[in-house]
């Protein structure tokens, strides 16, 4: 149904919107194709808030294609919304996860501290990062207003899990292979392919604020076109995250079928011998 509907789209649609709707259908492909790997070769039970976040992606990706121009303005925005103030909080439990499975051994009190400063130092770069609307003005208690309020959530949010995610992800290439995150081992390619998505969205976001600060867009038809083109390259650069992951988990980690061989009755989520 979901290929139907977008080629049926195509007829009068743009080079832009034909791009984003290739995109949108590929990137829903990868997403099964993904969570069928995860599942498949037992990836799941060591990630299960990775896994969730794909899967809610794909939810996310879903709706908006088959919601848009089907409902009402009022419940299409309610549920896009509400999906996005959701993934925020996976993808914070996601980088979580990450973090407790590439610094396995890191004594607590030394993974609290450098967990609590990471935090105040993206929480302080979002503070100043784009300018913040004025709580009167948002109207909160109405529906309008808590429509905004759920967008500033999403927005914010969303540039917090970024910068949290390269953060981690410097981290994890400096100091992983001390720990439990060797550079062949799933939870290295998962961070890598997280913080390459989210430094492409960090660019894109600053680099389209300065075009509107310097001027180069002054009309509103100039940023929304500016804006299409540039949620292409990053749904281009999502889609090539989720081939490197699909590639990775798929495979095996180095030493991984050793370690089975000797210890068949394991449990399945036991971290296997990481690579140096």
């Amino acid at each position: 149904m979901l290929p139907n509907l977008i080629a049926s789209a195509l007829y009068s649609a743009s080079p832009v919107e034909i791009i984003q709707r290739v995109a949108w259908t590929l990137t829903f492909a990868a997403q099964l194709v993904l969570l069928v790997v995860l599942y498949g070769r037992n990836r799941t039970p060591r990630y299960p808030w990775f896994t969730a976040i794909i899967a809610l992606s794909a939810l996310r990706l879903m709706a908006e294609v088959l919601l848009a121009g089907r409902v009402g303005m009022v419940p299409f925005s309610v549920t896009v919304l509400s999906l996005a103030d959701l993934s925020v909080i996976v993808s914070l439990l996601v980088l979580v996860e990450l973090a407790r499975r590439a610094f396995a051994g890191l004594h607590r009190p030394l993974w609290i501290v450098n967990s609590a400063g990471l935090a105040l130092l993206a929480s302080g770069v979002m503070l100043v990062w784009g300018p913040w609307p004025v709580w009167q003005n948002l109207g909160v208690g109405t529906l309008l207003g808590n429509l905004r309020l759920m967008q500033l959530m999403m927005q914010k949010g969303e540039l917090l899990v970024a910068l949290l995610t390269v953060g981690l992800g410097i981290l994890v290439v400096i100091f992983g292979r001390q720990f439990k995150a060797g550079w062949r081992s799933h939870t290295f390619m998962i961070v890598l392919g997280l913080a390459f998505v989210s430094a492409a969205s960090l660019a894109i976001q600053g680099g389209l604020q300065i075009a509107v600060l310097t001027h180069h867009i002054q009309t509103r038809a100039d940023l929304d076109k500016t804006a299409s083109v540039l949620g292409s390259v990053q749904q281009i650069v999502y889609l090539a995250a989720l081939i490197w992951w699909i590639s990775w988990l798929w495979l095996d980690e180095p030493g991984a079928p050793q370690q089975a061989a000797s210890a068949p009755d394991s449990a399945s989520n036991d971290e296997p011998p990481q690579a140096t």
